[in-house]
């Protein structure tokens, strides 16, 4: 089903829309859109609702500036809901949380922890905190970074060997931070990343 075959009349001209991030994955919100506001959000590029409330379209972030960026839109198979996956610029919740689904504690796919992990990273990398390991990295330099990997690499290999679960897991995040900051050093991204191990694997 595409966007152009919506049932907008099943739907009484309102469709559900579940806007995700994304970067990480997480639900992010839900509205509902008309043809009007979805055909704003598509050239526009900032997502777009039909409010129920006022009765007239509404961008959000329009008040606040916590835009949501269009990356694409999708549609189920029956043509009467919407997935929007968006960039957030800011909280989307109007009581300020990441999410309106946050509640009482981050609702975060548990792979999507790495996602808000480079997104920590990326931010040490250009406030430079001080008192941040994060930061003391960056600032020794690429060679350092790269050393750091080599060494975890190395220690996670030893823990495997020895068979020592609890040790190969500590070693092998030691890794992946370490990674992940070699990454941010060189400008590159995790998303690069997976757009390399999907090539390979045929995705």
């Amino acid at each position: 089903m595409s966007i152009e075959n919506l049932a907008w009349e099943k739907m009484g001209s309102l469709i559900p829309a579940i806007v995700q991030d994304a970067f990480d994955g997480r639900v992010l919100m839900q509205g509902y859109m008309n043809k009007k506001a979805l055909d704003v959000t598509l050239d526009t590029g900032r997502v777009t609702f039909w409010s129920r409330s006022r009765d007239c379209l509404w961008t959000k972030g329009e008040t606040s500036g916590n835009y949501l960026d269009l990356v694409e839109v999708h549609t189920d198979c029956d043509g009467d809901c919407l997935l929007v996956r968006a960039r957030p610029e800011g909280p989307t919740c109007h009581l300020g949380m990441d999410t309106c689904f946050d509640g009482e504690g981050r609702i975060i796919p548990e792979l999507a922890f790495l996602a808000g992990l480079e997104n920590v990273i990326a931010r040490r990398n250009e406030q430079r905190p001080e008192g941040s390991y994060t930061t003391s990295l960056f600032e020794s330099g690429i060679k350092r970074i790269a050393q750091k990997v080599g060494e975890e690499g190395v220690e996670a290999a030893l823990a495997a060997v020895a068979g020592e679960d609890e040790e190969l897991l500590n070693e092998s995040a030691d890794l992946i931070y370490h990674l992940l900051v070699l990454l941010r050093s060189r400008n590159l991204e995790l998303g690069s990343l997976v757009e390399v191990l999907k090539a390979r694997h045929g995705a």
